[in-house]
């Protein structure tokens, strides 16, 4: 059940807003991942992380584009957004060497080893692959 006071308290600790810049950005993300960090959300919390995502969804939406990247690119910058490691992937290659060749373009990602990554990093494998 909603609980219309809960959810106020949310908003009185940051009011939903239009994002303007990286700063107002930063700042709704922050809120986000405390939220995110809970083992558990409420009806209301869950509400406000929509109202919250759609600002952001907004703001990304009038930005320069993104450029379309994928594969081990896109590999690297997830990882680096994550503050994940190459090492963090040596579970899903065979071997340090099959792991160092792909990072190094001496190799291409299979189609196992993109499911395999997909899997661990909770996305699409979709997304390795040009849109």
């Amino acid at each position: 059940m909603f609980a219309t006071d809960k959810y106020l308290e949310l908003l009185k600790q940051y009011p939903p807003r239009p994002i303007h810049n990286e700063e107002d950005l930063e700042m709704m993300q922050e809120v986000i991942n405390r939220l995110l960090d809970k083992p558990q959300l409420t009806v209301e919390e869950r509400e406000y992380l929509n109202v919250l995502g759609s600002l952001i969804y907004e703001y990304e939406e009038n930005q320069e584009p993104i450029p379309d990247i994928y594969g081990i690119e896109l590999l690297k910058f997830i990882l680096e957004e994550r503050n994940l490691q190459k090492q963090d992937l040596l579970s899903i290659f065979e071997s340090k060497s099959t792991l160092d060749d792909i990072f190094d373009g001496l190799q291409e990602l299979t189609p196992i080893y993109i499911q395999k990554l997909a899997n661990f990093l909770n996305i699409s494998p979709d997304l390795f692959f040009p849109s």
